[in-house]
Order: C-alpha cells, then structure tokens, then sequence
C-alpha cells in the first residue's frame, strides 16, 4: 500500500466587501495553528489544533477563529500549562448578506442606485423595518420593499454588528497565573469531514489476473478550510449514541464466496485499521480531494456465476445468473493489505483494446488474507430455470405433543395444558434448468435459500441429488453445476421438510 497526495479541487469563500482587498488567487489568512485532523468513516471527524497565545495574568477572553462551523461544543477541550478555564461559547451567528440585513432591523443604510439608462448614482438614507421573507424600508416619508428584480441597486452598511463574525469563533475565558506566551491545544469533534474508499478494478478474464487501484476520497462540508494539516485517516465506524446497528449495504445478499481473513498488517489504532497522507495538506471547505493508497497488478482472480433461488420459487422462464469475480486480498494474492469498506468498479478490455465497464458492488471492511466475491451484473448467456416438477404430502399416523405448559393460580391451583397436531411432511422434487450460450464451458454455483428460515422448520432431508451439494448453513444449500459449451445441465433435488 501507498499514500500518495493529488489535486485538489478549489473551494470557493465569500468575503464581504468591507474586508482588505486580497490579491488574485489568495485566500484570508487562517488563525490555525498546528493542524492534526483524524477522519472517521461516519462523517466525524477529530480536530487537534495547538496555538501559540500570548495570556496577560489574570482572566482574560481568548477567541479561536476559523474552528469548524460544525462544531459540537460540549467535545470541545482545550489544554495547557499556567490556566484555567472559566467559560466557553461559540459564536455560529456568521456574516452573510442575510444575516447583515436581519442584523439591520432598527438601522440606518444608504442605498445606492445606478440608471440603467445612464449611468448615473443617486444615493438615499433608508430605515431598515423589518428583514422577514424581504426587506421593508423607509425612505423619507413612503414605505418601500426592497425588490430583486435586476435593477443596478446596492445596500451600503456603516459598520458590521459586534455580534457577527466573518468567520466561525470559538471563544473562552480563561484565569492564567501568569503572563506570557504558551502553546494552547485545542481539540473537538466535527461533523462534515468525512472520507470514503473507491476501487478501479481491471479484470482479464483469459489471464486469469485483475488489476486494482484503490482512491480514498476526502470530502469537507464543514463551513471551513483546514490548512496545512497532518490527516489521518480511520477505517471503521465509532460508535456514538443513537447509532444504528441495522443491516449493512441495503440488506442485499452478497454472493456466495466471501470469507473473512487473519492476516495482519498496515497501521492499526485499536480496533480501526488508519491510513495517514504522507505530508501535510489542505482540505479546502466545499472541496474533494482523492488519493491513491493501494496499487496491485497481477492478482489471481477468476469468473463464475451464481443463481439464488428462494424456497417454492417456480419461475415461468429463465431468469440471468450473476456475474462473480472471486479474489483474495491476502499477501500470496498480490494484495497483502486491509481493504476499507468502498464500491469497486470493474472493467474489461473490449476487442479493441479498450476498458469497458462492466459494473459495480460494495465491500465491507475487510481483514487482509479474505476471500472476495464481487458481483458485477446479470450474465446475458448463463441462465437458470428453477422448477417444481412435483409436490406432495406425506403423512403419518401418529401424533405429535408439540407443547405444554404449566399455570398456577394464586389460591394455589396447578393446572397443565397440552396442544397436540398432527405432523405432517412434505416431499418436494425441485429441477434446476441451467443453460449456456457462451463458447467455453461455465460452472454455476445453483443456492437454493429459505430452507430453515424459523427453528421449527429445521428438520431438513435430501434423499436424493443429481449432483452433491454442500449446506452453507441451515438456511441455504448450493451445488456447483458444470455446463459445457453451448449446452444445458439439468440438476434434480429432493426435498423433505415439515412445510
């Protein structure tokens, strides 16, 4: 693995018109200092900023500007030698166009016309009245609205309330023992930093060996431009209240195939496996940034196809298998790393030469030395027709105590129940129509799933199979069905169940 710094893509700022000119290209100054900034995979994010502040003796006020508009304040630390914090406030109330108009309710402005026709500036005083859903003014003796409708018309501010600020605040009182100059650390959590993992995945299906090129993708939305930072990067998700611990990936079934590895390796901090970017850089606000942290070529890999079948589906035509392109992230592999949960794209060359996409699928977090199926689509030649060729019931001549329970009443009373049914089997013989209009011969691996989906239902027998299968689990069972050439395959099972 490697971690290599790219472009970026330039966020952009608004500067009210008060501010000192800034020439061409040139960003405001930021009062950041030391930046360390760790970026989780939930949009969170830990910002370790350290300062150098010059505290008189006593209490004194201390602002931090260009914190993240984001902040949680009650995450908010702040540490170092000779103080003591005495309060702290973050002032979220920024400046912009609308803020400084609803700030202006009760003020005096000057409007500056321009004659379309002319060119010529009239300048008026007005009383701003009233800022909500537009602006209600009071020229001389008329009441005026303020419109938008194209005409050249500027308002002109005479100073900018104390209680705006043209960049997100973070302020506290401290009680220093002593004057003098010291480094201050400030910490805080953040929403709004977040990053992701993506795979390009090149697959040549003769060769049997697919290349893979993983981009990390970091993304800031939190009002604020992080500069000249050390980023570290946490794959995993921590836990925080009110998170949800429902399915993962939208609940889809994953192909058959994925097994979890035990090979060690790459940073670790506790349980999270990290990614640093070598260096340091800007993460502009509104700005994505990517970089490359995994190459591997020539990784063993091969195709296959899988059909999943849920219990009684009898379908009244064909239906596509998936695609699958199975590898291992492991080191004899030609991975050897961790893979941080991303969508991996995969293409092919086309006869021309040329890389063709041909579809996509999500991985989890994934330990380095796993096994990986990745389903990339429908195969257009590779079909399966489940069929129910005969149901039937079968059943028996005794009865069977399914429950009893017990109650006892307060004056002492004992009294039992039992609920009896008659049990009854089902024999159900299934065929598996499997079909290939490809030139070379496939293997499709036929699941068939919904065998024990509830405790009672689980007293599954097979009495008979066309070819062996292997049960995945006590839900599921599959059978890996060769196909030759332009040809078809029938596969036959026998059923007995309690349902």
């Amino acid at each position: 693995m490697r971690l290599i710094k790219l472009g970026l893509l330039a966020g952009l700022a608004v500067i009210p018109a008060s501010a000192p000119a800034q020439s061409a290209g040139s960003a405001p100054q930021s009062a950041q200092g030391d930046l360390a900034i760790t970026i989780y995979n939930n949009n969170l994010a830990l910002v370790h900023d350290e300062r150098q502040v010059n505290l008189p003796n006593g209490r004194s006020r201390q602002e931090f500007p260009d914190v993240s508009a984001q902040i949680r304040p009650e995450t908010v630390t702040l540490s170092g030698d000779g103080f003591g914090i005495v309060e702290q406030n973050f002032d979220y109330d920024l400046l912009t166009p609308s803020a400084l108009m609803e700030k202006a309710v009760g003020q005096t402005v000057t409007l500056l016309r321009t004659n379309p026709a002319t060119g010529a500036e009239t300048r008026e005083r007005a009383l701003v009245m009233a800022a909500n859903g537009g602006v209600v003014l009071k020229i001389g003796d008329r009441i005026e609205v303020l419109r938008d409708d194209g005409l050249p018309v500027r308002v002109i501010f005479d100073s900018i309330p104390p209680n705006l600020r043209a960049r997100p605040t973070l302020s506290v009182t401290v009680d220093a023992n002593r004057a003098g100059t010291r480094p201050l650390a400030l910490s805080y959590l953040t929403p709004g930093l977040g990053w992701k993992s993506d795979y390009v995945t090149l697959f040549d299906e003769k060769a049997g060996k697919l290349d893979m090129q993983g981009w990390i993708t970091l993304s800031n939305n939190t009002g604020t431009t992080f500069t000249n930072a050390k980023v570290l990067m946490v794959a995993g998700e921590v836990g925080q209240i009110q998170q949800s611990y429902g399915p993962r990936y939208g609940g889809v079934v994953r192909p058959r195939g994925n097994q979890p590895g035990t090979e060690s390796g790459g940073a670790q901090m506790g349980d999270f496996h990290v990614y640093p970017i070598d260096g340091r850089t800007t993460i502009a606000n509104a700005q994505t940034k990517q970089v490359s942290f995994l190459n591997a070529e020539g990784v063993p890999a091969r195709k296959g196809y899988e059909f999943r079948n849920y219990w009684l589906n009898n379908a009244s035509e064909a239906q596509s298998a998936a695609s699958i392109i199975k590898f291992s992230s492991s080191r004899s592999g030609g991975i050897g790393a961790a893979l941080p949960a991303g969508t991996v794209r995969v293409y092919m060359r086309d006869s021309q030469g040329r890389a063709q996409f041909i579809g996509e699928s999500q991985i989890p977090h994934t330990p380095g030395g796993s096994s990986l199926a990745i389903r990339t689509g429908d195969a257009f030649d590779v079909k399966v027709q489940p069929v129910i060729d005969k149901r039937e019931v079968i059943t028996t001549d005794e009865w069977e105590k399914f429950a009893r329970w017990k109650v006892t009443y307060p004056d002492g009373t004992v009294k039992e129940a039992t609920y009896e049914r008659p049990k009854q089997y089902y024999r159900t013989q299934m065929r598996y129509v499997v079909t290939n209009a490809r030139d070379v011969p496939v293997t499709v691996d036929v699941v068939q799933s919904g065998l024990g989906q509830w405790w009672w239902w689980r007293d599954l027998r097979i009495p008979a199979e066309s070819i062996p299968g292997s049960q995945d689990d006590v839900d599921t069972r599959h059978w890996e069905v060769p196909v030759p050439a332009n040809g078809k395959t029938e596969l036959t099972v026998t059923f007995l169940t309690p349902w």
